[in-house]
């Protein structure tokens, strides 16, 4: 939940009005935020928001866009009048194509920064590549003082020792591989490129160069200091629409501040874009839309007003959405906002006009007593994310890939994909209570996430592992069977192969011809992998398909 601290005296610069710490705590709700303090000697406030989804309020500068719609001193998508100068191009090389593909960038003049405008472009540069940038990974940002660059510049990708230079707040040319090795803000950030045979560069038309991304900046040209008043942006990742997205809010924030935004034409090989670039989306509402919703029938002049307030452009049911905005993706997003303008407080109350008993459902009963028959034989049921990693599910376990859905978009490579299966996520329990004494007997109850032939299919399974130096294929099929029979139902084991376990130790458990999970014990280079060093046996058994067969 991103934190914005700023002085009170600068808000009121920007909303052009005096406000209260009242009226503050208030508007803020309306961006899903609220007062997280204020210190009435140095009259500098915090707000907490809620919503991580929307970079574009994590500034001041945001803040007060939002602020002036809602007090009604701007209406509509805010003013962003963009210059062009043919002078101003930036050429991509094609050697970056599979390193970090994309870049977007701008100039803002004519406007000397001070102490305060710095620290308030920092903090906002450092929440968004820190949380929306997934830690520079997926976008970068850097800041440089025009006046020392000599346009055009080149973003390319060169071998880690081939370029020397000063980097940020450093005093020796260091090259990008002593960088990641040597440099603080180098070792930190160089897992983005790793496995990477060349490191990207950015360059100007004198072989300055500019920074190192998304590792960090020169000292010439990549220091900011009180009084520049010409500056250049850029941002480099490894999704289009958010490096995009990140040059559009930055440069709405600067201009609000006062500078004029002059464009860069982005030149690939293929290609040609012009940055800050503007996305022109809108999107269509209905009434019946509305009523649905909120239960409101509001009148034409009333949705444009309310849209208004939260800086949107409405006409006739056309919403145009602000182009500092990439968090609108169905009309739901938008009747929302109308509804947060119109205010819930105003929305009037209705009685239920249903009545129903809940209960449990048959599948759950028969789910609860698969894990009490398992908490009954000593094994302690542990609860884990529904997220993983491809390390975790298949390289840990010496399998191969199957059946995945990947996240396109992750804040974390250990939360990475959605898991396929128990039984990786039990040895990883284990491989991290080493300290603990044996024996240890551990299952989950859970849902898995399958890919098969083209379908998303979702699974209820339970799984169980014990380690300890006796553990053997024996323990894992008594366990099995007193559970079967208590569930009465009838299966056999059928022999297999399965590399996450130990040939002629591994069996496939069926019921009627039914395949419904495996059994054995698991094979040394498993054990190998997870740094562990005691016999391991388990089984894991899928409850959609074995409660199907119960039912007929």
């Amino acid at each position: 939940m991103p934190i914005i601290t700023f002085e009170l005296k600068d808000l009121e610069n920007l909303v052009g009005k005096k406000m209260t710490i009242e009226e503050i705590e208030d508007l803020a709700s309306y961006g899903k935020g609220e007062l997280d303090k204020f210190d009435k000697e140095t009259k500098e406030v915090s707000l907490s928001l809620g919503d991580t989804n929307m970079p574009y309020l994590w500034s001041i500068e945001g803040v007060a866009r939002l602020f002036k719609g809602l007090l009604g001193k701007e209406k509509g998508i805010p003013k962003l009048e963009i210059f062009k100068e043919s002078k101003h191009e930036l050429i991509v090389d094609k050697s970056v194509s599979k390193i970090r593909s994309y870049i977007a960038a701008f100039i803002a003049r004519g406007k000397k920064i001070d102490d305060n405008s710095i620290k308030q472009m920092i903090d906002l540069q450092e929440k968004f590549c820190t949380s929306y940038g997934r830690r520079r990974k997926k976008v970068a940002i850097g800041v440089y003082n025009y006046k020392k660059i000599k346009f055009p510049i080149t973003y390319k990708a060169t071998a880690p020792e081939s370029i020397k230079f000063i980097p940020l707040e450093f005093k020796r040319e260091m090259t990008q591989q002593e960088i990641l090795e040597d440099h603080p803000t180098g070792k930190e950030y160089a897992w983005i490129l790793e496995g990477k045979d060349k490191y990207p560069i950015l360059l100007d038309a004198n072989n300055e160069v500019l920074s190192f991304p998304p590792i960090i900046n020169s000292n010439y040209s990549g220091k900011i200091e009180v009084g520049d008043e010409d500056l250049f942006f850029e941002a480099t990742g490894e999704d289009l629409n958010s490096v995009l997205l990140a040059a559009n809010i930055f440069a709405q924030a600067f201009y609000d501040r006062g500078f004029k935004i002059y464009a860069v034409d982005i030149k690939s090989e293929n290609s040609k874009i012009t940055t800050p670039f503007m996305f022109h989306e809108s999107m269509k509402i209905s009434n019946s839309q509305i009523k649905k919703l909120m239960g409101l029938e509001l009148k034409e002049e009333q949705v444009k007003k309310l849209l208004e307030r939260m800086r949107y452009d409405y006409d006739k049911g056309k919403v145009v959405i602000p182009d500092y905005r990439r968090d609108i993706m169905h009309p739901v997003d938008i009747i929302e906002d109308i509804a947060i303008s119109y205010g819930y407080e105003n929305i009037k109350a209705e009685p239920l006009k249903t009545f129903t008993i809940g209960g449990s459902l048959e599948i759950n009963k028969f789910i609860n007593k698969t894990r009490e028959i398992l908490v009954g034989l000593g094994y302690q049921e542990i609860m884990s994310a529904i997220l993983s990693n491809k390390k975790t599910l298949f390289e840990n376990m010496n399998v191969e890939e199957f059946g995945l859905i990947e996240l396109k978009e992750y804040m974390s490579e250990t939360y990475s994909a959605v898991r396929n299966w128990l039984l990786p996520i039990l040895i990883n329990v284990l491989s991290k209570n080493k300290h603990v004494d044996y024996p240890q007997k551990i299952f989950e109850q859970g849902l898995v996430t399958v890919k098969k032939q083209g379908q998303v299919i979702d699974y209820q399974r339970i799984a169980s592992a014990s380690a300890h130096q006796n553990a053997d294929f024996t323990e894992a099929k008594q366990a099995l069977d007193l559970m079967m029979r208590l569930l009465d139902i009838k299966y056999r084991i059928i022999e297999t192969e399965h590399n996450s376990f130990i040939p002629g130790r591994v069996g496939r458990v069926f019921v009627n011809d039914k395949k419904i999970g495996f059994i054995g014990e698991f094979s040394p280079e498993v054990i190998k992998n997870c740094d562990l060093d005691v016999p391991i046996v388990g089984f894991e058994i899928n409850l959609t398909e074995l409660f199907k067969i119960k039912e007929k």
